[in-house]
């Protein structure tokens, strides 16, 4: 099978003045058939140059605070840094899950209900070999295919190019009947984007992290949302202190677990969680309520 070159969603390059971020948000219904038919979409440019550069730095200061060291599977990868549970390590990574130009296409994709999943960064060392094949909701025991409950992006820390390691993709795939077996070969396409796009894909799509040929690492920030009826992959709210929790906009209280899906998931004895456990003045209309007597 000869699979599509990504080119398609590939903008120009930008003249070098170029330097505000593109918006995507008038282009939103051509991303979102891209997504149902393909699996993925790239934003192009979305990102703040200078907040790109913010997390790049301080990506690097926590790895050598925290003595960050790769894992010793071929998931994570050998020569791959991973940092986890990114909310809790400062103000800069607050700015990622409520970005205006990332968050309205996963609500499209999901709903405004949607919530983090997890927040980790993946800088692929030298060296480094291809991730196996796989699907992000692999693991959840559904009939496949199914409408969409994850939805994951990739921030281009550095370029993603085909050398380094760029994300590699099958078209389609989150359509089939069956999930990828993550010990056999499949025929892929890099996601090669510039520095400050945005990959986005559907949780059904087989995907994996690429091989990196050169000599620099392949930095990406895995902002990883799902539906607001299912569990998140890391536990936000026990992970990430209250404490901590209530400095943060109502908006990223909302999308670490602090609201109530659908007027139903999530209550706590009726109570927004937001009033029981950070005392906010947050109310919440049950569902229940529409059929008063």
């Amino acid at each position: 099978m000869i699979l599509p070159t990504i080119d398609a969603v590939t903008p120009p390059e930008c003249p070098p003045h170029e330097k505000a971020p593109v918006n995507p948000l008038p282009h939103l219904e051509d991303h979102l058939t891209r997504i149902a038919e393909e699996g993925f979409t790239i934003l192009p440019d979305a990102l703040e140059p200078e907040l790109v550069d913010e997390i790049d730095e301080a990506l690097l200061k926590l790895e050598h605070d925290l003595g960050a060291v790769p894992a010793d599977n071929l998931f994570e990868g050998a020569r791959t840094l991973r940092v986890y549970n990114l909310l809790v390590h400062g103000a800069t990574f607050e700015k990622i899950p409520v970005h205006p130009n990332v968050l309205p296409v996963v609500e499209a994709v999901l709903d405004p209900g949607l919530l983090i999943s997890s927040l980790s960064s993946i800088a692929i060392g030298p060296d480094e070999q291809a991730q196996p094949i796989h699907a992000d909701d692999q693991l959840i025991p559904l009939t496949r295919p199914h409408v969409p409950i994850i939805c994951n992006t990739m921030w281009a820390i550095s370029d993603f190019t085909e050398e380094n390691g760029a994300t590699r993709l099958i078209p389609g795939s989150h359509l089939r009947d069956e999930a990828p077996n993550p010990l056999e070969h499949y025929e892929t396409i890099p996601a090669e984007m510039r520095k400050g796009s945005v990959l986005v894909w559907v949780g059904s799509l087989w995907h994996g992290g690429g091989a990196n040929h050169t000599d620099t690492r392949r930095v990406g920030i895995a902002m990883n949302y799902c539906a607001g009826y299912i569990r998140q992959q890391e536990n936000q709210q026990l992970g990430v202190p209250p404490g901590l929790v209530k400095t943060f906009p109502r908006r990223l209280q909302e999308l670490i677990g602090y609201s109530v899906y659908n007027g139903l998931v999530g209550h706590i004895d009726k109570k927004n969680p937001a009033q029981v456990v950070l005392a906010e003045n947050q109310g919440v209309d049950m569902v229940w309520d529409l059929l008063k007597t």
